[in-house]
């Protein structure tokens, strides 16, 4: 979904991952990434967090050429940064299919990881932990 903000043009992706939803945008720029009004290396502090993120743009070679813009809520840290590449290689993707989504494809970017919690039965005290087990 191709839309203008300021007479700028921006490409639209949404991710998903665990808990966290990612809303992204990203506009032919300088490389800057930025994370609920917060610059990526304020917002995620461990390096492979960042690493994450910019996976999408490593693949494609467009670490240079595009701004990212991502509003995402939910979940932790790990599962926000997840949410965040999947939104990013989404919206590259609509900005140039036949170039980009090849690519991004065989990494694995644009496949929602559908693993989530599991829920927690009654009777134990988590979804799997139950109370230890005695004959007497």
């Amino acid at each position: 979904m191709v839309k203008t903000v300021k007479s700028k043009a921006y490409f639209y992706g949404t991710g998903r991952r665990k808990n966290a939803v990612a809303r992204v945008r990203v506009l032919p720029g300088s490389g800057v990434i930025t994370v609920n009004d917060k610059e990526l290396d304020a917002y995620f502090g461990l390096e492979t967090l960042k690493l994450i993120v910019r996976q999408p743009l490593v693949a494609t070679a467009t670490e240079g050429r595009f701004d990212v813009i991502c509003n995402v809520y939910g979940g932790g840290l790990s599962g926000q940064a997840g949410a965040i590449r999947h939104g990013i290689a989404r919206a590259l993707v609509v900005a140039d299919e036949e170039a980009f989504r090849p690519t991004l494809k065989k990494a694995g970017f644009l496949t929602r990881d559908s693993r989530m919690k599991e829920r927690k039965k009654y009777g134990l005290k988590k979804a799997r932990k139950a109370s230890q087990f005695s004959k007497r």
